[in-house]
């Protein structure tokens, strides 16, 4: 079997969807992008699959390796999201080739379902409090939240006050037990981050996440200092190498790889394991379209370690366009009681509504992500 041909087509509301082809007539589809850069992802791409036009797409270590290795430079958001689709795509194909869901040629499940959380609010939340009871009534039992707008290095505590009082509202609607993620988004620099993490703990939240950038990491460890409610980090992170230090450090609770941002499906069963072995917990990143999700829950189905996913249906994002809208079968993600099954159909276990993409592909996009200042004009981080 050889690689004969791919296809990339670019989808609202920001996503980036590919297909490979072979000469026995087996396709496969990954989702290589970087939200508000698909069109610097889709030319990496294009680049990266001159190597892989004529060859064996079985071989997924070894053309892994080489998109990786054969390139002077390495790793970042756009190189690894290419790769990531990639992956993703040759994953697909050899689950087809071989009739059998990716889980199964990754060693079998560990587990059948697997927890989902819901977005609440948008990235200026409000009114979260009524937003989370409606999702918990549908039977959702966590979910997430921006923490806060944008936050100087060191600001005001009305702003803190206010990040507070909107958790507030989502535990009192949602009662005592369901989890909350907070989301910091990387909009706290560390001073505000050790304030605002004590200031949360009383709403024992499920876990905070990014609670600062990632290239400012060695901060953790004097969050951790500061509270005892569960760090979580990883979405800008885009290789095993990435998160080696940061989980021999040990302040950090929950890893939260992108399969379609740090390697798809090969690099992120790595992290995955890794994580295992210094007893951190996974929840992978996932605010993207079907194809994504649908590779994060071959890797949570063989992962031990992994105890809830996230989902973009209903996000703030998502306009126009949703999560099950490029399926041919939505109920392949239904959602009961707060979980997810594993897709059991043989690949990624999707069927891509195709029509509909090369029709939603005419419409495209060029979605762009916020630009954000404060007060005093200078640029806020988003």
């Amino acid at each position: 079997m050889k690689i004969t041909h791919f296809e990339l087509y670019q989808v609202p509301p920001r996503w980036l969807f590919l297909k490979i082809e072979t000469d026995e007539g087996i396709s496969g589809w990954g989702e290589p992008v970087i939200e508000g850069r698909a069109d610097t992802v889709r030319t990496c791409v294009e680049e990266l699959m001159d190597y892989l036009i004529g060859k064996d797409p079985l071989r997924i270590e070894d053309h892994w390796n080489m998109l990786y290795r054969s390139g002077f430079y390495r790793g970042g958001p756009i190189l690894m999201s290419a790769i990531s689709g990639i992956d993703q795509a040759l994953w697909d194909i050899k689950g087809k080739y071989f009739n059998a869901p990716v889980y199964q040629l990754l060693g079998g499940a560990c587990r059948d379902s697997i927890r989902v959380y819901s977005w609440i609010g948008g990235d200026r939340p409000h009114d979260v409090g009524k937003a989370a009871k409606e999702v918990v009534e549908l039977g959702f039992t966590a979910v997430k939240m921006n923490g806060t707008e944008e936050l100087q290095y060191i600001d005001s505590h009305e702003k803190i006050d206010q990040a507070v009082e909107r958790v507030a509202a989502v535990r009192e609607a949602v009662g005592k037990y369901v989890g909350i993620g907070i989301d910091f988004h990387g909009r706290v620099h560390k001073p505000m981050a050790k304030v605002l993490a004590k200031e949360l703990e009383p709403y024992r939240p499920m876990f905070i996440e990014e609670p600062v950038l990632s290239e400012n990491n060695e901060a953790l460890k004097e969050i951790a200092q500061h509270t005892t409610i569960p760090i979580a980090t990883g979405e800008r992170m885009f290789s095993r190498w990435d998160f080696k230090h940061v989980l021999s450090d040990g302040h950090v609770d929950i890893i939260q790889p992108d399969l379609s941002h740090a390697g798809g499906i090969t690099e992120c069963k790595k992290i995955a394991s890794m994580a295992e072995a210094y007893d951190v917990a996974l929840a992978p990143h996932c605010p993207l379209g079907p194809i994504a999700l649908a590779a994060c829950l071959h890797v949570d189905a063989t992962s031990h370690n992994a105890f809830i996913q996230e989902q973009s249906l209903g996000i703030h994002y998502n306009k126009g366009s949703d999560l099950l809208d490029y399926l041919a079968d939505p109920s392949v993600f239904e959602y009961k009681d707060g979980y997810v099954q594993i897709p059991q159909k043989p690949g990624l276990g999707i069927e891509i509504n195709e029509d509909h993409v090369k029709r939603m592909a005419e419409v495209g996009h060029r979605w762009r992500n916020p630009v954000w200042r404060h007060n005093d004009g200078s640029i806020a981080e988003w």
